[in-house]
This record gives structure tokens, sequence and C-alpha cells, in this order.
């Protein structure tokens, strides 16, 4: 580990780490789990759109991101997972969406333009190479364009250590409100928290 990395918690899985500079909690690289471990784990998800539970859940995210956009609006759903069940309810909302998903929907040429606004819910814990992900995000969204991302917050070690949420071994990045400030200075945008654990990024 580098001058900018401090040790966080001792899981009894696992050792995590914190980022210094952007308050970023991770694994090493040596703890990622294989693809075929990873792919094994998300085969388990109950993502099932027609699922009201599920889709209250990801209201969380889909409501104050449909106040932002314009019917007709064009989206990526990236990570979309097996049952894009956020497609769907955007779709009902009369935008238009596209899928990536590097096992479900691996549609490299979905990531070659830049739509109005891109999706990532339950999905960038899951990045191995978050920096370079994050940069291809923004790169999707154009100019006046919303990234919004969903995903479990660290709040503080004594939550952490006991969250069900790190013993995933999939879950090899963890991000707080501090970590998305970072993130939104980094890439020249604005943020906005309009509920716990969802960051709607406002471009350009």
């Amino acid at each position: 580990m580098d001058k900018n990395t401090t040790r966080y918690n001792k899981h009894p899985a696992r050792q995590f780490w914190q980022c210094t500079a952007c308050a970023l909690v991770f694994v090493a690289p040596s703890e990622y789990p294989k693809s075929n471990v990873e792919k094994a784990r998300y085969d388990q998800h109950q993502n099932d759109p027609s699922d009201e539970r599920y889709r209250e859940f990801l209201r969380t995210l889909a409501t104050p991101l449909i106040r932002r956009l314009t019917p007709g609006a064009h989206g990526l759903d990236f990570g979309c997972g097996p049952g894009p069940a956020l497609a769907a309810m955007l779709r009902e909302a009369g935008m238009n969406v596209t899928l990536y998903d590097i096992y479900y929907a691996p549609n490299d040429t979905a990531l070659s333009r830049q739509y109005d606004f891109v999706t990532a819910t339950e999905v960038v814990e899951h990045l191995h190479e978050p920096a370079q992900e994050f940069a291809r995000l923004f790169a999707a969204v154009r100019p006046g364009g919303c990234l919004a991302v969903m995903t479990k917050w660290v709040s503080n070690i004594p939550s952490f250590a006991h969250s069900r949420y790190v013993r995933d071994s999939t879950h090899v990045c963890l991000y707080s409100r501090e970590t998305f400030c970072w993130i939104a200075n980094r890439w020249d945008s604005v943020v906005d928290f309009p509920a716990p654990d969802v960051a709607l990024f406002r471009v350009g």
C-alpha cells in the first residue's frame, strides 16, 4: 500500500484499507474475487422487475432522478444485472434506456456514446478499477446530464464491522459522502445527496 493508504478495519474475512485523499474504503487487489466466483454470486441475485419490494428499494434513486429528467431522455443503466428492474421503471416514466453489464449485457458499443443520464445502482462497490470506471461513466454523460449512483455508504467503523454488506466478497470498494464529494471535484461536477446511499452528479 502507498503513503496515501491507511488501515481501516480488520474484518473477520478481509483487511480493509482507506485512502487518505478520497476516503474510499477498499480491499487489496489480491483479495478481489475471480470472475467465475463473482458471476456465480450475481446469479443468485433476485432482481425481478415485477417485485414490488425491489421496486420500492430502487425508488430511492429513481424518484429523485426522474424529477431531474425530461420524458424522452436517453440513459444508460450501467451494471444492469440479470433483471434490469431500474431500466424498466425508467422506461415506464417515459425514458429511453440502454443496458450495459459486463456479464449480462456486454455491449461495449453502449459505452462509446453519451447520454442524458447514466445510472449505477448497487454496482460501484464491485469495481476493481474504480478511478478508471468513474472516468468512463463521467465520459458517458453529456454536459448538463446526470450520473446517478446508489450504494451502501460507509458511516463509521463500529457499524461497518458488524455490517452484512461487507461480508459479500464481491464488495471491494465502499464509499461515503466524503468520497463522493472528492469524486465530484475530480470530475468537475456538482453532487447532490437526495436520500441516504444516493449521489446524483450534475455534469458540466
